[in-house]
């Protein structure tokens, strides 16, 4: 993905859609659309996945706890879209069995009962079928989970994926297809022709000076802004209502000797009545996560001590060896756009991860709500009112079948075994060329990074990084990692990017002291 010539051509060209929003579901409308044909452009004020998309808990699931509240409907829809990711992503997306504990003699029934209708629900999707283990079994499993009176398990599958990786890969499909996308372009204002919005103003914030203003017309302007996306309704609309409640999740990341087996363990019932996730990771364990209500939508949104203690006292009931504060490597928090309008309630862990579709007087469109499993299907119900408010000719929506960019079969040769070369699939072979040659970008970041300078180098050339943040919060996911090593490997990553970017000394300090202030908030102090 070259940037300027995506600049030149979003300056130059009308589009058919065009997707404001750079996350999980706005890319996934770009794919769509580009796919069907249409002239799709896309921007992104920030960066790709920056907000939301980059901080969920890493799963391709059909929600477990969604079927305990009978919304199975939801339930129903998200098996579905989540054997369409597995099948389309396989590089990206993987088998993730999870263990249920049982210290009860009535959670065995329970529990196996409703995890055989999840299976059901997920019909000739299902990946694969859950079933009773004893203790014995149990434990062989989750060597680390709480063994005092201990009677079992039930085991479970659902799918676990990157989900930055997953955007990239996402905003490389849809420029594979013809879409413009550009991050880093901020949308200050509508367009209108009479009551009827033909486009955008806005603001490439790389520009000359630190802000270039241009206009883009299309046939429809879709607002996929996530956590945000009332801001752009008030552009179109400035006395309409709130329709996004952000609900903050909070996730722990440790080292991977909390759980070292490849198994997860699912908490099904903490202090407040959800679930909790302890799952190894890209070489770590991800443990979360956390539902609570937020006054404002915030791109960098910190973890309460509150929520901190939450994690850690409701993991240490079901593990042996308890985690600590010291054993944090990594904290990370995200908003989830809940759909309410009326605003805050005060209770979001009871609000349904539906989506809904807006349409306004002028045609604007807009997505909220949903989440990563079922993006897909968000986009497709999107497009059926942006192609009627745009007048465009209806074309079949392609995506249930259409494999992502980098896509390798699992039993694909060429398929990199281990991540995080896996994530990247066909792709990984440019890493490794990169690496062959120049025996300095072959060498490892940091001591406690599974990264070199090859993947920062990548991710400058393909992948849209422009600074520190991109390429070691979302090309690798550095800072979620090991935050104190990412801070450690800042410096030689800078230099990288400055040689890849034709930046000089004073941008690289910049860039180091930016990070590592941003650092910081991901570390317990």
């Amino acid at each position: 993905m070259n940037r300027d010539s995506m600049i030149e051509r979003l300056q130059g060209e009308d589009f058919e859609i065009l997707v404001v929003g750079g996350g999980a579901t706005g890319l996934g409308v770009a794919v769509d659309a580009a796919s069907r044909g249409y002239r799709t452009a896309l921007l992104e004020a920030e960066d790709f996945a920056k907000a939301t998309s980059s901080r969920s808990t890493k799963l391709v699931h059909g929600g477990v706890r969604y079927l305990e509240q009978m919304d199975i409907s939801l339930v129903t829809e998200a098996l579905r879209e989540r054997g369409i990711f597995y099948r389309n992503a396989p590089h990206i997306v993987r088998d993730l069995p999870f263990i249920v504990p049982r210290y009860k003699w009535w959670e065995g029934p329970f529990y196996g009962a409703g995890l055989k209708a999840y299976d059901l629900l997920a019909g000739k999707l299902n990946l694969a079928p859950s079933r009773m283990l004893d203790a014995e079994e149990t434990i062989a499993e989750i060597p680390n989970v709480e063994k005092k009176d201990l009677k079992g398990g039930v085991r479970y599958h659902d799918g676990q994926f990157d989900d930055a990786r997953m955007a990239t890969a996402l905003a490389m499909t849809a420029v594979d297809h013809g879409a413009a996308v550009a991050n880093r372009c901020r949308v200050v204002g509508l367009l209108k022709e009479g009551d009827h919005c033909v486009g955008v103003r806005a603001v490439d914030l790389e520009g000359p000076g630190g802000g270039t203003e241009f206009e883009i017309r299309a046939k429809v302007v879709i607002n996929a802004c996530g956590i945000f996306a009332d801001e752009v309704r008030r552009m179109d609309e400035p006395e309409c209502d709130s329709v996004i409640e952000p609900a903050q999740g909070v996730h722990l990341v440790l080292d991977r000797s909390f759980q070292p087996s490849d198994t997860a363990i699912m908490v099904p019932h903490t202090d407040d009545g959800r679930v909790l996730f302890v799952i190894p990771w890209h070489g770590r364990v991800v443990v979360g996560t956390t539902d609570t209500p937020m006054p404002a939508a915030d791109l960098e949104p910190r973890a309460l001590p509150d929520e901190i203690e939450f994690i850690l006292r409701n993991a240490n009931r079901y593990l042996a060896r308890d985690p600590q504060h010291a054993d944090v490597k990594s904290v990370f928090a995200g908003q989830r756009p809940l759909v309410h309008p009326g605003g805050n309630t005060g209770n979001s862990k009871s609000i349904s991860r539906n989506h809904e579709v807006f349409v306004s007087t002028a045609g604007v469109v807009t997505i909220v709500g949903g989440k990563w499993t079922t993006y897909r299907k968000m986009a497709e119900d999107t497009l059926k009112h942006a192609t009627a408010i745009g007048g465009l000719d209806e074309r079949p929506c392609i995506t249930e079948t259409l494999k992502v960019h980098g896509s390798l079969e699992r039993d694909d040769p060429a398929l990199p075994a281990h991540d995080p070369h896996r994530m990247y699939g066909s792709d990984a072979a440019g890493i490794l060329e990169i690496a062959a040659a120049d025996p300095e970008l072959a060498k490892p970041l940091h001591t406690d990074l599974p990264y070199t300078g090859a993947e920062i180098a990548w991710a400058a050339r393909e992948e849209m990084a422009l600074d520190l943040d991109d390429a070691l919060a979302r090309r690798t996911r550095s800072l979620l990692l090991d935050a104190s090593a990412a801070i450690e490997a800042a410096p030689r990553a800078a230099a990288i990017l400055a040689a890849e970017l034709g930046r000089d000394e004073s941008w690289q300090a910049a860039q180091v002291a930016a990070f590592t202030n941003l650092a910081g908030g991901y570390r317990l102090a």
